[in-house]
């Protein structure tokens, strides 16, 4: 891992590949070690970066709210570093909020967005009252905590064929500092709705989704791109369609990626 200083924070990330550029986005408790899997395949043909995102893997906290305008920055700053001008990005959760965000103010950057598991929609009352929740519990019992977070983001069909997958995620995700764990929850609660950025793109988007996700559920998710042009590809398991599906998404992607 390569990595910079941003508002004397260090900002890691890697590169592989040369042509255009894909840009890779993990989600929350995870880091760009979630993309290894498909390295190979996509720097094949193409440039791809993937960057530990604020308080996460090897990239350190900025404060104690990580805003998804804060992580953009954060990315555009890599971006930038990189002279890098145009791209097109993968966010999973997290990392689609913060892609959001990014093509909110800088849309002349896309050449396409995908949202892996992730939304447009801001938090409802409920799921904001349920990260409150998890940040009071995280103060007194971090580890359990993300044990429990990480199985459930797995569909149940999925937790003994998965099992050694499902540990070695846990693992990775308890490397997320507490500090990192609070800001970014605290700033995924108070990130606004961007379904108008899938509504007036001029680029191309995908959304994908997992009919089993117990995070966003499927029948919800799928409204955001009604009155869009954005492609919806369906997938029959849980969160983790990287794992969970990981045979087939490498070559959704790559078809997404030939036609930006």
């Amino acid at each position: 891992m390569k990595h910079i200083l941003y508002k004397n924070t260090k900002i890691s990330y890697s590169t592989i590949g040369k042509g255009k550029v894909i840009v890779l986005l993990h989600g929350f408790l995870e880091n760009s070690t979630m993309w290894d899997f498909y390295l190979d395949e996509f720097s094949k043909q193409y440039e791809v970066v993937c960057i530990d995102l604020l308080g996460h893997g090897k990239t350190e906290c900025i404060g104690y709210v990580h805003t998804m305008e804060d992580i953009a920055e954060a990315v555009l700053a890599i971006l930038t570093n990189l002279k890098i001008e145009k791209a097109t990005f993968v966010g999973h959760s997290m990392g689609g909020y913060v892609s959001l965000a990014l093509a909110e103010k800088y849309p002349e950057m896309f050449n396409g967005l995908v949202l892996l598991n992730s939304t447009a929609y801001a938090d409802d009352h409920e799921r904001k009252i349920n990260r409150n929740r998890a940040i009071k519990m995280a103060q007194r019992e971090y580890y359990s905590l993300v044990q429990m977070s990480i199985a459930n983001l797995f569909s149940i069909d999925n937790r003994d064929r998965l099992l050694a997958e499902i540990e070695n995620t846990k693992k990775e995700a308890l490397k997320t500092p507490l500090q990192g764990y609070i800001a970014c929850q605290e700033g995924m609660k108070i990130r606004k709705e961007r379904v108008k950025i899938l509504q007036k793109a001029t680029f191309p988007t995908l959304l994908i989704l997992g009919k089993k996700d117990g995070v966003l559920p499927y029948e919800t998710s799928m409204k955001q791109i009604e009155e869009t042009s954005t492609e919806l590809v369906s997938l029959p398991d849980g969160h983790m369609s990287h794992i969970e599906n990981k045979d087939v998404l490498g070559g959704i992607l790559m078809d997404f990626f030939e036609r930006c």
